[in-house]
């Protein structure tokens, strides 16, 4: 018996699998895949019984029904499919190989200004509890959600935002995009998020969680109700957090090429609620 000779590119293909493989069921752990994988699991245990024994008539029964399986499989699993899809895309692969994105200078996704100002609004608005709902838009365009509001061009400032927020003006409903340093779009409406989320907090914190599952920005929500400053990102609510932090995490999204943002603390402060 002669043992099969390993080129290197067999290697390199193992551990591609083992990548791949691992990175799969990471993801389907902290999805319903997880629960459907369990049920696949218990069901090939019964077929292997079945092959063992020979039953000819359950046999039949899963040649003749594997393939609508799969079709439904992918029915049942197409929003965490979806989402995982999106969320490789935002990895950005090939943008951190070859840098084609001539959006970012070497001050980051947006100015300083525009921290500053962002920041300024959402603290007096928070003092009068005004809501607000602001996305930034980072990597992944939103142009979807923009065409849901009215279209601008305007500098970002924060007399701006807390006018256009102001109650009982014809723009203040429904959420403000920021690109670059532009605010290019208001009374935009944004999908909401399924995840649960505590009772107490309403559409604009769901709003807000919603369009970070859907994309890599970042959002800001001021609560009409209490006044708190929130901030969604990555499917994550950062839930009444402070001026420094909200600053950080503007800081963070502004990806400086001298990594401004580890002057800000620790992130692992952050108070989290899913």
């Amino acid at each position: 018996m002669t043992v099969p000779r390993m080129r290197w590119t067999d290697v390199v293909e193992i551990l591609i699998l083992a990548f791949l493989i691992y990175h799969i069921l990471l993801w389907i752990k902290d999805t319903r895949a997880w629960v459907l994988l369990k049920g696949l699991v218990v069901v090939a245990g019964f077929v292997g019984v079945a092959a063992v024994f020979n039953m000819s008539t359950i046999l039949w029964i899963v040649r003749n029904v594997t393939g609508f399986l799969v079709i439904a499989v992918v029915i049942i699993l197409q929003p965490e499919l979806r989402s995982a899809i999106e969320e490789l895309g935002q990895k950005n692969i090939l943008s951190s190989l070859f840098n084609f994105d001539a959006t970012r200078t070497p001050e980051g996704l947006f100015s300083d200004q525009t921290i500053n100002e962002i920041v300024r609004a959402s603290v007096e608005m928070a003092k009068v509890r005004t809501g607000a709902l602001i996305v930034i838009e980072n990597n992944t365009p939103l142009n979807e959600y923009m065409r849901t509001g009215i279209e601008m061009d305007a500098k970002v400032s924060s007399q701006l935002l807390v006018n256009i927020f102001e109650k009982n003006t014809p723009l203040h409903d429904g959420a403000v995009i920021i690109r670059n340093d532009r605010i290019v779009a208001a009374t935009c409406y944004l999908p909401l998020s399924d995840n649960p989320m505590d009772k107490n907090l309403g559409t604009r914190h769901r709003a807000g969680v919603g369009m970070s599952e859907v994309s890599d920005s970042l959002t800001v929500i001021v609560s009409e109700e209490t006044g708190a400053i929130s901030v969604a990102s990555k499917g994550i609510l950062y839930h009444n957090i402070t001026e420094d932090e909200l600053r950080a995490h503007l800081v963070k999204l502004q990806n400086k090429e001298n990594q401004e943002a580890n002057r800000y603390g620790n992130w692992n402060l952050f108070r989290k609620i899913k």
